[in-house]
């Protein structure tokens, strides 16, 4: 039988610039029951993603803003502890949305999605990895690059973030394409574990005092993909060496999802005289996606050729904590909360 007490992180106060320990707040509550054709699920595994900020603002975006006084959103993996439907059985370990709690009630029978509910077979892939380089990151990964920068052997890819878990994967897609590969990073040890245990070609780190000598040097034939994850000052950077008819997925702005105040834009000449294609994406809106990346990206991880590593927080309590540090680029990989125990794919 399930707990009687579900911990729930709450969002108590909407930041102003760079989110504060303060802004959350841990409450305990009655644990949920599940109606019929639902399922109660306990987390094991809780997602941080950077997209989280910007549904901590009362501002339109895609997506609605997380309520003062409600619990913070987030990709989980669950065992099913309690079901009211027939597809689904206690113990049965799932994807889902559960957020920053322990336990949640999922509607069950619905057609699964990038983000579920979605039954995992544990001795495919560990659990954990339905969050990561086989879930929603490495799904944005698959469809910003293929279907928007849209890759050809012997072309250069950049992309920012190259030690997360979007990036990560972006750079070693461009690989297996056939593509020169070339992140852009802060820290020295991000970038080493860019190149060295990732398979980039180079990485640069854009705290270099010169980032566009440093870019360039790593980009002799320029840049003809460029995978968008920060904005600032590394887009305005590429935008100065982006190659005739270059692509640019727009798939973050971390840079600037603290700012207070927006800062002022690069110079979009280029665009037009470089006819360069610059298109934002939410994966989510690519659900028919879905099938081809599970397919191809279970097959490079089991082949060895996309390669993952995870920056695991312990406690839901600490997933405050571990979202701010995440968000100043503390984090190497995937950013996880393990919450609960008993995954099966780790003894």
């Amino acid at each position: 039988m399930p707990a009687t007490i579900n911990r729930r992180v709450l969002l108590k106060s909407r930041p102003v610039g760079e989110p504060k320990p303060t802004d959350f707040e841990i409450v305990e509550a009655p644990t949920p029951r599940p109606a019929d054709g639902e399922i109660l699920c306990r987390t094991i595994w809780l997602s941080l993603d950077p997209y989280m900020r910007g549904r901590m603002n009362d501002a339109k975006s895609y997506s609605p803003p997380v309520e003062i006084g409600g619990h913070m959103v987030g990709g989980t993996v669950s065992e099913v502890v309690d079901s009211r439907h027939p597809a689904f059985q206690p113990g049965d370990i799932v994807l889902g949305y559960g957020g920053r709690q322990s336990y949640h009630v999922a509607k069950a029978g619905a057609t699964p999605g990038p983000f579920g509910p979605l039954k995992l077979d544990p001795k495919a892939a560990p659990i954990s990895t339905a969050l990561g380089v086989l879930g929603m990151p490495g799904m944005t990964a698959y469809v910003g690059l293929l279907d928007f920068g849209q890759p050809k052997p012997g072309e250069t890819v950049v992309v920012s973030a190259a030690a997360g878990a979007v990036g990560s994967a972006v750079g070693q897609i461009a690989k297996i394409k056939g593509c020169r590969a070339v992140g852009v990073a802060g820290a020295p040890e991000k970038c080493e574990y860019v190149v060295k245990e990732l398979g980039f070609d180079a990485c640069v780190s854009y705290r270099a005092p010169d980032l566009f000598a440093a870019l360039k040097d790593a980009c002799p034939k320029g840049i003809d993909v460029y995978f968008d994850n920060v904005g600032g000052d590394v887009l305005k950077t590429v935008l100065r060496q982006i190659n005739l008819f270059g692509r640019i997925p727009l798939c973050g702005h971390v840079s600037q999802y603290n700012a207070t105040e927006l800062p002022a834009g690069p110079n979009l000449g280029v665009v037009v005289g470089n006819r360069v294609t610059i298109r934002g994406f939410i994966v989510s809106d690519h659900a028919d996606r879905l099938p081809d990346f599970r397919r191809d990206g279970t097959a490079w991880l089991k082949a060895g050729r996309l390669k993952y590593r995870e920056d695991i927080a312990e406690g839901l309590e600490n997933a405050p904590r571990a979202f701010i540090g995440m968000l100043r680029g503390q984090n190497v990989g995937k950013q996880l909360v393990k919450v609960g125990a008993a995954d099966p794919t780790r003894g």
